[in-house]
């Protein structure tokens, strides 16, 4: 699914990372690959539900996605909306700060395109709609959260 080389020193954060949850979370597989995090499946033990581990893992600039991590966090758990998955918990564990999430079934829209590269007019615009009408949602959130 990605083009990933073997990282002993990233196979053994995650092993860490995976180890200090234990007890709240079972980390099974990879679902997501972003610019400065990746996405888990993961199961919540205590509440026995699908979740997704979004994990801010050290790739470089790691100071000032840290402080953009955060920030994602502080915005999201804000926010309570249709279209905007819902944070249950965050933290950091094994030195790497996370967030955990709702998990959706269904893959990701970049997997889709990958696979059909066109999507029905239809499809595209109920798409647009939805994530028009969160981001709308968030935009007037933070407007009100400042003043």
């Amino acid at each position: 699914m990605w083009n990933v080389l073997y990282d002993p020193i990233m196979d053994e954060l995650l092993t860490a990372f995976r180890e200090s949850l234990h007890d709240h979370y079972q980390i099974d597989r990879l679902v997501g690959r972003g610019g400065m995090a990746d996405v888990y499946f993961a199961t919540d033990r205590k509440h026995r539900r699908s979740v997704a581990v979004k994990i801010l893992l050290p790739r470089g600039g790691v100071g000032v996605d840290a402080e953009r991590f955060v920030r994602e966090i502080q915005i999201a758990a804000g926010l309570q909306h249709p279209n905007i998955l819902p944070v249950y918990d965050s933290g950091e564990a094994a030195g790497c700060l996370f967030f955990v999430m709702a998990y959706v079934e269904g893959g990701s829209l970049r997997g889709r395109l990958d696979h059909a590269r066109t999507l029905p007019w239809s499809e595209a615009f109920e798409i647009t709609r939805h994530v028009a009408e969160a981001l709308a949602f968030a935009h007037v959130q933070r407007g009100a959260s400042r003043h």
